[in-house]
């Protein structure tokens, strides 16, 4: 069950959708994410595998890490890497995990909580469970996005944000059905507190058993809907999903919206179907990516290998 919970009630709520000037969104594509691991061995499910960089764009690559229940001594995490020339999203929904970079960024991300880091012309960093949940062990679930910057953007200086759990905006759909939690971008007037160089919108939305939820889209926005957990449908032909599988959405023009449904019976461990609803608008420039690394030409990318192996892209800090 996610961290933030909130009574719908008494939230503000998403305007009723007018079905008089909105249209739905048809599914393009529904795809099952495949299981692997990360790092020094934590379990992850590749939920953009399958899917072309044109349907993609402007994400590059995302991980739902868990959900899993660790025993005393299991959590891991990634050793010190580099990045540059784009940005990663980590958003844990239960549990907690430490980041440290080399310029100076860091700190728990826990329940609810995102870190936003803009690796830009470089960076290094490291992604670890605190040392009390390796001791301990416990809950741990979380989603890892990459967005890719702009050409334009690719150079700029490493940035950090820390967005707490208490500065997602928190909506509810029309009927109370559905709750929206806003992490960036905007829907319906209201504004999410992530920071985004690529004009983004991210949403993790909990919906009840048997409810509906229709969100207002952008036209020029990709629309994607990664199902965390549960099991529910996507558009108004009601393509069925469940955990671990993408929905990709294909345009509607103007007034266009994205639509997520509940079944109404769900299990005992997911009671409600939890999706991450992502668009984006597409950068339109020629990808070179290799590992860590996402530029425009593969001459850029050499220099990047250049420069890690240089040294340039940033120092451990001592006792990292």
């Amino acid at each position: 069950m996610p961290a933030v919970v909130a009574d719908t009630l008494t939230l503000p709520r998403l305007a009723p959708p007018d079905p008089a000037t909105i249209v739905d969104r048809p599914v393009r594509s529904v795809t099952t994410a495949p299981a692997g691991f990360e790092g020094e061995g934590f379990p992850v499910r590749r939920a953009f595998a399958g899917l072309d960089m044109a349907t993609l764009d402007p994400f590059l690559h995302m991980d739902q890490m868990g959900e899993v229940d660790y025993a005393p001594g299991e959590p891991r995490g990634t050793s010190w890497h580099p990045h540059r020339g784009f940005e990663t999203v980590t958003y844990i929904i239960d549990g907690t995990f430490r980041h440290q970079d080399s310029n100076g960024g860091g700190g728990l991300i826990t329940n609810g909580d995102t870190q936003w880091m803009t690796a830009g012309g470089g960076i290094l960093h490291i992604e670890a469970p605190p040392e009390e949940l390796v001791v301990t062990g416990g809950l741990f679930h979380g989603v890892q996005l990459w967005v890719n910057l702009p050409r334009a953007n690719k150079w700029n200086p490493p940035r950090y944000q820390d967005l707490r759990s208490g500065d997602t905006v928190l909506l509810s759909s029309p009927d109370g059905g559905a709750l929206v939690r806003l992490i960036a971008g905007d829907v319906d007037g209201h504004r999410g507190p992530g920071s985004t160089f690529t004009p983004i919108t991210l949403i993790h939305a909990t919906v009840s058993p048997g409810a509906r939820l229709v969100l207002p889209w952008r036209a020029d926005f990709n629309a994607l809907a990664y199902v965390l957990a549960g099991h529910g449908s996507v558009g108004s032909a009601c393509w069925p999903v469940r955990t671990g599988q993408l929905a990709a959405f294909g345009p509607a023009g103007p007034g266009g919206s994205v639509t997520v449904a509940a079944d109404t019976a769900q299990d005992s461990h997911t009671p409600n179907l939890d999706v991450l609803v992502l668009g984006g608008l597409p950068i339109r420039e020629p990808v070179a990516h290799y590992g860590p690394f996402v530029m425009n030409t593969r001459a850029e990318l050499q220099q990047a290998f250049a420069d890690y192996q240089a040294g340039r892209l940033g120092v451990v800090p001592a006792g990292g």
